[in-house]
């Protein structure tokens, strides 16, 4: 009996030992987004509840960032420290993936795409006492293109280019993050800004509640020849009244944002993903107004890198 008792524990132990070996592991997943104020934070939150509400055995989060920039290289990164999901703008990821602009000493050909989500918009705001119109009035003028090192820097000096212009034909060229340009625009330390955002944006409608601006539209031959040497590039519409003065639509260009994941992750994981996503639409929309942009037939418009095959099944399965 006891020899009896003494077989049993041990095939008990044992069964209990391939169950423990047979259990789905946890996945863990870290989504970079963005500042606590800004798009891409909401969105990734939002994102990170529809993927642990779906997918079995699923543990995403939303990681604080410095956005675009800062989540590309946190792609390229192994391990705790990097992410496996980021939002960023197309046109850095296309700089990750081909190794250039910011990303020369660094070059990431293994960053794939699930998505694109909606236009950032490049806006060129303007006082209206300055007297700009048109990218060729910015010569002489003082102007913040952008943080240095940003995307918003490599937009101005693209657009800049595509006109005919350098850095150097500006009275001064200020690296400044938007909010900190619009906020010397008022003060009249500066002549304009460029700020590439989803619009409307928050610092430029404050600026426009408190002075009078124009934004100056991007149309002509030159704008082709702007998105024939970059892609990424859109033809976009700001609406009138987007901003207080702004009374006709302006023409511009965008990028677009979008969710780009490690090349490594399964194939099955991210259709899991990318599947979870689009079934559940009204909850991402739900986090932020520009959520809702996100749709079947926009989601591979701008896309500047390779779907990832687990995405690029699901959208060959929805077509």
């Amino acid at each position: 009996m006891k020899r009896v008792l003494i077989v049993i524990f041990v095939l008990i132990a044992a069964l209990a030992v391939v169950a423990t070996g047979c259990a789905p592991q946890q996945q863990f997943l870290s989504i970079a987004t963005g500042g606590t104020g800004g798009v891409y934070f909401p969105l990734g939150g939002a994102l990170a509840t529809i993927l642990n509400q779906n997918i079995r055995n699923m543990e995403a989060s939303a990681r604080v960032t410095g956005a675009s920039v800062a989540n590309a290289n946190l792609l390229a990164t192994a391990g705790a420290d990097g992410v496996e999901l980021a939002f960023l703008q197309n046109d850095i990821a296309y700089y990750s993936f081909n190794g250039i602009e910011m990303f020369r000493d660094r070059k990431n050909d293994q960053i794939r795409g699930i998505a694109t989500l909606y236009p950032e918009v490049i806006q060129i705001v303007a006082t209206e006492a300055s007297g700009i119109r048109s990218v060729r009035d910015l010569a002489g003028k003082r102007v913040a293109v952008g943080a240095a090192g940003s995307g918003t820097e490599a937009n101005a000096r693209q657009i800049l280019e595509a006109f005919g212009l350098q850095f150097d034909a500006l009275a001064r060229a200020e690296r400044l993050p938007f909010g900190d340009a619009t906020a010397q625009i008022r003060d009249g330390h500066l002549d304009a800004a460029f700020v590439t955002a989803g619009a409307p944006t928050a610092a430029v409608t404050e600026l426009a509640n408190s002075i009078a601006i124009t934004l100056v539209s991007l149309t002509g031959p030159e704008v082709d020849a702007l998105r024939t040497a970059h892609p990424f590039y859109i033809r976009h519409t700001v609406p009138a009244g987007t901003y207080r003065g702004v009374t006709a639509p302006v023409e511009t260009v965008a990028v677009r944002a979008m969710i780009a994941v490690k090349g490594t992750l399964p194939e099955r994981l991210v259709y899991d993903i990318t599947r979870a996503l689009f079934n559940n639409l009204d909850d991402f929309g739900a986090a932020h107004v520009r959520g809702k942009d996100l749709s079947l037939t926009t989601a591979q418009e701008g896309m500047p890198i390779p779907l990832h095959p687990g995405a690029e099944r699901f959208f060959r399965a929805r077509r």
